[in-house]
Parts: C-alpha cells; sequence; structure tokens
C-alpha cells in the first residue's frame, strides 16, 4: 500500500474515532417512510401521502411498478394504485433506497461524477439482486433491492473526505485503494447508525468475502449480483473462479457464465435495466 493511501486511510479513521468523520443521514422522506412501516396502525394511504410529496420518488415507484421486473397486468399511473399493488413493505423499502440517490452529489466534478457512477452500478446490482431473489430465493424481492443499493454506502463519507484533499482527488488509484479498504467497514457503521436490521447492515462487511459461506440468504445474493455485474463492467473481481464461491451453490445457481441460469438472469435484468 503507498503511503499517500495508508496515511489518508489513518486519517479517515482517526477521524472517524473521534467523531470528525460526517457520516451521511437517512433523507428525510426516507425516515418517514420507514415510520410508517413500522407502524402497526398506519395504513397504505398514510404512505402513499408521504411519497406523493416527493414527486421524483413517486415517479419511480410507478415506473418500478410498470417494470418487467413486476409485469404489471395493466399500466399503473397513479401512486396510491402503485403502493396498493406494491404492499406496504414492498413500497417501503423500494422507497427507502431510492431515496438515497439524492446523496449521491457532490460540489466537486470529480467526486460527483464518481458519486453517480457509484449509484448507477448500485442500481443495476440492484436489478439483477431484485431477479435472483424472486426466482433463487425466499427472500423478497424488495429486501434484496434495498440490500444492493446501500451495500457500496461507505464510499460516501469517503469521497466527501476526498473533497478537502487535492492530492487525493486527483488520484484516482489511490483513491480507489482507499474505497477499496475502508467502504466496507464505513458502510456497516452507517446502516447500524441508520438502525437497519443487522441482516442489511452486515452486508458491507460481507459481501466481498467471496470464498466465505454465509448463512444470511441477503449476503448470498449480492456476491452473485456483484459477480454478475462485473461481467459487463470488467474489475479485479471478475477474473474470480466463480466455483469457489459458496453463494452460488446455496442460491441453487450453476456457477458458469455461460449457463442458461446466469444468461437469463442477465436477460431480465436488461429488459428491466431502467426501471431501478
Amino acid at each position: 500500500m503507498s503511503s499517500l493511501v495508508e496515511t489518508v486511510k489513518n486519517e479517515i479513521l482517526g477521524a472517524l474515532e473521534s467523531d470528525q468523520l460526517t457520516l451521511p443521514t437517512l433523507p428525510e422522506v426516507a425516515l418517514k417512510v420507514r415510520d410508517i412501516a413500522e407502524d402497526p396502525n398506519a395504513y397504505i394511504s398514510d404512505l402513499t401521502t408521504v411519497i406523493s410529496q416527493d414527486a421524483a420518488l413517486a415517479a419511480r415507484i410507478i415506473r418500478v411498478t410498470n417494470s418487467p421486473l413486476l409485469r404489471a397486468p395493466q399500466e399503473v399511473k397513479d401512486i396510491t394504485i402503485a403502493v396498493s399493488r406494491l404492499g406496504m413493505n414492498y413500497t417501503a423499502n423500494l422507497a427507502i433506497g431510492l431515496a438515497m440517490e439524492q446523496m449521491f452529489q457532490a460540489t466537486s466534478d470529480i467526486v460527483d461524477q464518481r458519486l453517480r457512477q457509484s449509484w448507477s452500478s448500485s442500481t443495476e446490482i440492484a436489478t439483477i439482486a431484485h431477479v435472483i431473489a424472486q426466482k433463487y430465493s425466499d427472500i423478497p424481492a424488495d429486501e434484496a433491492t434495498l440490500a444492493a443499493l446501500v451495500h457500496r454506502i461507505g464510499i460516501l463519507p469517503i469521497l466527501t473526505f476526498a473533497e478537502e484533499r487535492d492530492d487525493l482527488i486527483h488520484d484516482g488509484i489511490s483513491l480507489d485503494k482507499i474505497i477499496d479498504h475502508l467502504h466496507p467497514e464505513l458502510g456497516q457503521i452507517i446502516l447500524e447508525k441508520w438502525d437497519f436490521a443487522e441482516t442489511l447492515s452486515s452486508i458491507p462487511l460481507s459481501y466481498k468475502n467471496y470464498q466465505e459461506k454465509s448463512t444470511n440468504p441477503l449476503v448470498d445474493i449480492i456476491k452473485v449480483a456483484n459477480l454478475i455485474y462485473f461481467l459487463n463492467h470488467p474489475g479485479r473481481t471478475s477474473v474470480m473462479e466463480w466455483a469457489s464461491v459458496p453463494a452460488f451453490e446455496s442460491l441453487g445457481i450453476t456457477p458458469d457464465p455461460e449457463s442458461d441460469a446466469i444468461l437469463d438472469i442477465i436477460k431480465k435484468a436488461k429488459e428491466a435495466a431502467s426501471a431501478i
């Protein structure tokens, strides 16, 4: 590890320990949606009211309802009908995940580009995870979608930190290494701070341990979704021998990029590429 990477890594961890590192907060609309979803006395109309206040979010949820992911029998044009069709839990998880997009923006062009790229990759992985959950697990597809949208949330404070460091912001290789080293730990801290369930908050630290057998089906889904994503987005992970990844066996998916199962997942995810 280069001296710059080691130095910045220690600075970020030190700032975290001394409470000087600004961690992202969950968007207000996401907090309201979660409160309603967790209230046993709440009605779908309560959820619809909150979502309707955010026109962009409402439009996204309607788009998902009409997408090949859900294959609605008739086109849905109204958020009330969309929420009624999706149900309380599905809508809440989807809304919480989609509301986070507003966090992936920055004032610096370089950092802003990185954040938008990260969000774009997370949404693509989320679509793949949704398809996997539907066909190969008992995990609700909305939970898999939310897990995929937040599994790299730890990059946010790193890039916020990088905005103040000219030596780092213009050194893409070092910045990539820092993100690779730190985003899992920071991601778990953020999700725990947001009071997400352990099955979800543990994913940032677990999803990159590809050879490790997991007891959390959500982790298996995110692992496989990432590997499938990297087929079309070459990176270090893409060269891994899939046969060595227990998540494929746990999900009952043949660990072969050319298998019918993988090709079908890719096809369905591409059909719904613009949904999330």
